[in-house]
C-alpha cells in the first residue's frame, strides 16, 4: 500500500492547495469535518500523515489520539494548520511535525509537505495494532470525552484517554462493540485512574441486552473468565499478580 493522509479541515481555500500538492506527490487522501470522525477513522485505519486544522475544535484530542492508536514507530507526520489567532501551543501540545500557515501558498506547501514525506510511513492495514479497535465515549456533563478502548470484559473495561480523567466515582459511557453495531450503553464505577489518562472502569449498570452482546461477542473472541480480574487491574498490579502465580 501506499502513502495516504486524513485530512480535518472545512476551509475550502486551504484544502483546495493541499489536495493538490497531495495528489502530485502521490498520496492518496481523506478529508473529514469532525474531531469526532476523524478519531474514527484513526481507530479503524492506518495513515501515513495527518493534517489538522486547528482552528476547529478538537483538534488537540485528535493529535493525541494519533499518537496513543500507533505504535510509535508508525505514528504519522502531523502537519498543523494555523491561522492568525489559532494558539500556538495547542500544536505543541497535540505532537505536531509541520505548522502550516492560513492562507496557504500552494508553493510553500508542496516544499513542506515533501519534507514531510521523507518521515511518513506506507500504510499497513495488517500492521499489529491495539486489541481493541473502538473508541468509548465518557460522559462527563455536557462534555463527551473520548477515549481508547485497551482491553474489555464482561465486568469492565480498561483505557487510555487523551488527558488525565476527572475525578469522578462513576461516569456514564457508551461504545460499539467492534465488527457490530451495538451500542454499549453503562455507567462505569472508576476502579483507578493516573496522571497519562489510563484507567480501568467496572460495569455498574449495563443494560440486560448489552450484557447479553458483550457476553456473546467475548465468547467469539474466546475471552476466558480470569481475563475479567486481568482488565479491571492496574498495570503494575497485574503484572505483581501474574508474577506471583509462577
Amino acid at each position: 500500500m501506499g502513502l495516504n493522509a486524513l485530512l480535518m479541515c472545512r476551509d475550502r481555500q486551504a484544502l483546495r492547495p493541499l489536495a493538490a500538492a497531495l495528489q502530485e506527490l502521490g498520496v492518496e487522501q481523506k478529508v473529514c469535518e469532525s474531531s469526532a470522525e476523524a478519531m474514527e477513522l484513526l481507530v479503524h485505519a492506518q495513515y501515513s500523515s495527518l493534517v489538522l486544522d486547528f482552528d476547529l475544535p478538537g483538534a488537540v484530542q485528535v493529535g493525541k489520539l494519533a499518537r496513543m492508536a500507533t505504535p510509535e514507530q508508525r505514528r504519522p507526520v502531523l502537519f498543523a494548520l494555523v491561522g492568525p489567532s489559532t494558539p500556538i501551543g495547542d500544536t505543541a501540545q497535540a505532537g505536531s511535525n509541520v505548522v502550516l500557515y492560513k492562507p496557504l501558498d500552494l508553493e510553500q506547501v508542496k516544499c513542506s509537505l515533501r519534507a514531510g514525506k521523507e518521515f511518513m510511513r506506507a500504510d499497513r492495514r495488517h500492521a499489529p495494532r491495539q486489541r481493541i479497535e473502538t473508541l468509548v465515549y465518557l460522559q462527563f456533563g455536557v462534555v463527551a470525552m473520548p477515549a481508547l478502548v485497551l482491553d474489555l470484559s464482561e465486568q469492565g473495561l480498561a483505557l487510555q484517554a487523551p488527558e488525565a480523567l476527572p475525578p469522578v466515582r462513576q461516569v456514564p459511557l457508551r461504545f460499539v462493540l467492534p465488527g457490530t453495531n451495538h451500542m454499549v450503553e453503562a455507567m462505569g464505577e472508576m476502579i483507578w485512574s493516573d496522571d497519562s489518562g489510563r484507567a480501568g472502569l467496572f460495569f455498574s449498570q449495563l443494560k440486560p441486552t448489552s450484557r447479553k452482546c458483550l457476553k456473546n461477542w467475548l465468547i467469539k473472541r474466546g475471552a476466558r473468565k480470569r481475563d475479567a480480574v486481568r482488565v479491571l487491574l492496574r498495570p503494575e498490579r497485574m503484572r505483581r499478580s501474574s508474577g506471583a502465580t509462577h
